[in-house]
């Protein structure tokens, strides 16, 4: 039995772990669980899978659920803030901690957790994105397993399997193409918000949703992918393929090249990082070749989505340039949802950010927390 817990359980990330875990209760059993804004669902999952431990955003959530659960017959601890998270991370109970937290707040619970020698199922981007060199150091010197729930990142884990990092040619990511693969320039100038949170193949949150629609989700899992398989950008593809059949692919030194295939499905990468194994969980239907038939492939059109681009210079560029990329974009996707700029904007306040930002090479975690801080506020005073 592995005891997990699961930072963003009221999230896309989040939901469908916990139908995993409870689709397999002989295998897994939560301790503690952490929510952002959704209270009602959260106190459905303290009710449903009665963790021992669970943290809220802000202190009034925390009163509420303590009214709430005051006359439970079963002791819940309650915290809140980012403190609630890191308490959370780091406590010995845990065998795994799933980090499905969005944004550069998944940095702290995770550095927390593997400060703390537990394994780690990261469904975070951002934290490799800013701190990869940092974050990878970690994990490599208390000897644990960061596992990847990214679906493309899942694949070339599952991909690499029993093969040796060194006979790696190519990596190369899969991307959907989003929304707005189809548009051309003018129309996505005058993209709408609600336009851009339709995925045609993805039910996700809403920041990475927009991110999809930008094809910065790629980029920031294409700096993600150089951390964790230590693989070079000049050796990272990516490639639109619109049924998202492929999730990634993994191309070796023999020309020969393995992808894992799927319906789209995020139970599946879930379930392998925590399992990490073949278990039967959720169904997601049986992979039939003759009904997909067709299967596309197109390169990304970088002038329709320069994000991609700008993720690939900030990645290349290291230090803290990709710390930059990270807050910039999230400040001002922040922003567009709040229909304070437009769709286009995004990439231009990034842009911007970046080129005004002084790099540090070799940075310290507090030299990330300041680059950082310095891009938000940098779009913040543009908007």
């Amino acid at each position: 039995m592995k005891t997990i817990s699961i930072l963003g359980s009221t999230g896309s990330i989040g939901t469908q772990a916990l139908e995993v875990v409870e689709k397999n209760k002989d295998k897994f059993s939560i301790f503690a669980l952490s929510c952002g804004n959704n209270i009602e669902l959260f106190k459905e999952q303290i009710r449903k899978f009665r963790p021992k431990k669970v943290s809220v955003k802000s202190k009034e959530s925390a009163l509420e659920l303590e009214k709430e659960f005051s006359n439970s017959n079963y002791k819940l601890e309650i915290m809140h803030g980012p403190e609630g998270l890191i308490e959370i991370a780091q406590d010995g109970i845990n065998n795994q901690i799933l980090v499905a937290l969005s944004g550069f707040a998944g940095l702290y619970p995770t550095l927390a957790a593997i400060n703390a020698k537990i394994d780690i199922a990261l469904a975070n981007k951002e934290t490799l994105v800013t701190a990869g060199d940092i974050v990878m150091q970690r994990v490599k010197m208390q000897g644990i397993n960061l596992l990847p729930v990214d679906s493309e990142h899942s694949a070339i884990h599952q991909c690499l399997c029993g093969h040796s990092f060194k006979k790696i040619r190519k990596l190369i990511i899969t991307a959907s193409g989003g929304p707005f693969r189809e548009w051309d320039i003018e129309d996505i100038k005058k993209a709408t918000c609600s336009q851009a949170l339709a995925h045609p193949k993805w039910n996700m949150g809403k920041k990475i949703t927009i991110d999809s629609a930008t094809l910065m989700n790629k980029g920031l899992e294409v700096i993600e992918a150089h951390h964790l398989f230590d693989v070079s950008y000049d050796d990272i593809d990516v490639v639109v393929h619109p049924q998202s059949i492929i999730h990634s692919a993994v191309e070796y030194l023999d020309g020969s090249v393995i992808a894992q295939l799927g319906l789209p499905s995020m139970h599946i990468p879930i379930q392998y990082a925590l399992s990490p194994e073949r278990i039967e969980g959720i169904k997601t239907g049986s992979f039939d070749f003759v009904k997909v038939q067709n299967l596309t492939f197109e390169a990304p059109n970088l002038g329709k989505f320069p994000c991609l681009r700008l993720a690939y210079e900030a990645g290349r560029a290291g230090g803290t340039c990709p710390a930059v990329l990270n807050g910039a974009n999230e400040e001002a996707v922040m922003a567009f949802l709040e229909d304070k700029i437009k769709l286009i904007d995004i990439a231009t306040l990034t842009e911007n950010a970046l080129s005004a930002h002084s790099k540090i090479q070799n940075p310290t975690l507090s030299d990330v927390i300041d680059a950082d801080g310095e891009a938000r506020e940098f779009v913040r005073s543009k908007i």
